[in-house]
């Protein structure tokens, strides 16, 4: 291996950091979340120091000096493996079409919003049901759950959108690690 491989290697993994820095920065600029997403900030200047490093490397290889002669097949190796990790992250985020800006830091805040809206407009619809059929009030039971599938129809569209917008779905995309439970049964009697 020569120095100008290895200093191929570093210029392609610094522009992969510097490109997904970008991604990561500017997804957090366009959505607002800049000063609150603290770990997309963090992923973002992660990569900004990656790509800083690595290019400066290069630039030290292209001048000359001592630095031609103090690399070995290692570090030429890493070099190439944290390229091709980049541009493979790099692939990935351009096939995934649903994934913009910093989405992919999703804030706990809005995992906590999301629950309590499950919970306000889910759970106790589904108590309200079950109470109004406990003391008799069939109607009622039926009106609740008619709400209550409403609003968590209303509830999975705001989160995966509506057909034919933006967010689009591959095969295999909402496939589930384990089938629904719908009814507990009940152990057999002894």
């Amino acid at each position: 291996m020569t120095w100008q491989l290895v200093m191929a290697a570093n210029l392609a993994a610094a522009l992969a950091c510097g490109a997904i820095a970008y991604l990561v920065l500017s997804g957090l600029v366009s959505t607002g979340q800049l000063r609150g997403n603290h770990l997309g900030v963090a992923t973002a200047l992660i990569f900004v120091t990656a790509a800083g490093h690595h290019l400066i490397f290069s630039v030290e290889l292209l001048h000359g000096g001592q630095l031609r002669h103090g690399w070995d097949w290692h570090s030429a190796v890493w070099d190439l493996l944290t390229a091709a990790a980049g541009i493979y992250y790099l692939v990935l985020r351009r096939s995934r079409a649903r994934v913009h800006g910093a989405q992919m830091f999703e804030d706990l805040k809005v995992r906590e919003r999301q629950a309590l809206e499950i919970n306000d407009n889910i759970v106790q619809g589904l108590t309200v049901a079950k109470y109004a059929l406990t003391i008799g009030a069939e109607e009622r039971s039926r009106q609740a759950i008619d709400d209550t599938l409403a609003r968590a129809r209303a509830i999975i569209t705001d989160l995966l959108g509506e057909p034919g917008t933006a967010i689009e779905f591959g095969p295999g995309d909402l496939r589930r690690a384990a089938p629904a439970v719908v009814a507990r049964k009940e152990p057999p009697a002894p």
